[in-house]
């Protein structure tokens, strides 16, 4: 054990060069190697005065990385705290924290970073804009402000808490991430009949009497068409594989050939 030299500063900086570089070096061979190593350069040096030693803790780092770019900062920072106290003799214990814990971070990371926290809070901030409230937009620039400084501390967290942190919390990393993914799901569910408008527009009229097509789907069930085109969409993206862009060309064309036959209204 050595006397620990880094302090706030030091690993705000990492933090800092962290987000200047994060996915930008990314590569096939070692993916986010390149930007571990730029940020923990710095404190690497303080740790290690000696150019030898030095260049080991470098390219111990220098070896394949990939975890979802919010929670690597907490990865950093226990790394840092086990070589700030261990030294050189830490590299491997360094080395498998990484490992071991770079796959389920990211699990939890993309469920909540990617999908659950984008969907929920930027579908609202849509739908008040379509509404006309501007509201929606202040709570979609508020969230992403709390999250930018949650991230900026999370190198201190790793650091402070160090590995006792992350392995406490490991084993619940799992079912917090199933949870996390039934939610968003959810929401995502309960966002499709109030953001996706598909209207049937068909009447077929006999004598006096006009049957409305979009009223005999609705009393089958209520937003019937909006979720089959969602679901039509799922399906070419994830199973045929189709590209975006087709998928919205696809869309607009349908659109205004129904609207124009009068398959569809609003």
């Amino acid at each position: 054990m050595s006397k620990q030299v880094l302090d706030k500063k030091d690993l705000r900086k990492v933090g800092h060069r962290w987000i200047q570089t994060c996915i930008a070096t990314y590569g096939y061979e070692m993916q986010l190697a390149p930007s571990v190593v730029y940020a923990l350069a710095p404190a690497l040096r303080k740790i290690y005065p000696n150019d030898e030693d030095y260049k080991k803790a470098l390219n111990n780092h220098f070896k394949y990385f990939n975890c979802m770019p919010w929670l690597t900062k907490i990865l950093l920072g226990a790394s840092l705290a086990i070589e700030d106290t261990q030294g050189l003799d830490g590299m491997n214990a360094v080395q498998d924290l990484k490992v071991g814990l770079m796959g389920p971070l990211s699990g939890i990371g993309d469920t909540i970073g990617w999908v659950m926290l984008p969907t929920i809070f930027g579908s609202i901030a849509a739908y008040m804009a379509l509404e006309g409230n501007m509201v929606g937009l202040g709570i979609w620039l508020a969230i992403n402000a709390i999250f930018w400084v949650i991230r900026l501390k999370l190198v201190e967290i790793g650091y402070f808490q160090g590995v006792r942190f992350i392995t406490q919390f490991g084993e619940k990393i799992n079912v917090f991430t199933e949870a996390a993914s039934i939610l968003g799901l959810t929401v995502v569910g309960c966002l499709i009949p109030s953001v996706v408008k598909l209207v049937c527009g068909l009447d077929f009229a006999s004598g006096d009497v006009i049957l409305s097509v979009q009223d005999q789907i609705d009393g089958v069930m209520p937003a019937l068409l909006p979720v089959a085109a969602v679901g039509i969409m799922y399906y070419l993206v994830k199973v045929k594989k189709v590209k975006m862009n087709y998928i919205i060309l696809g869309t607009l064309v349908v659109s205004m050939i129904g609207a124009a036959l009068g398959v569809f209204t609003v």
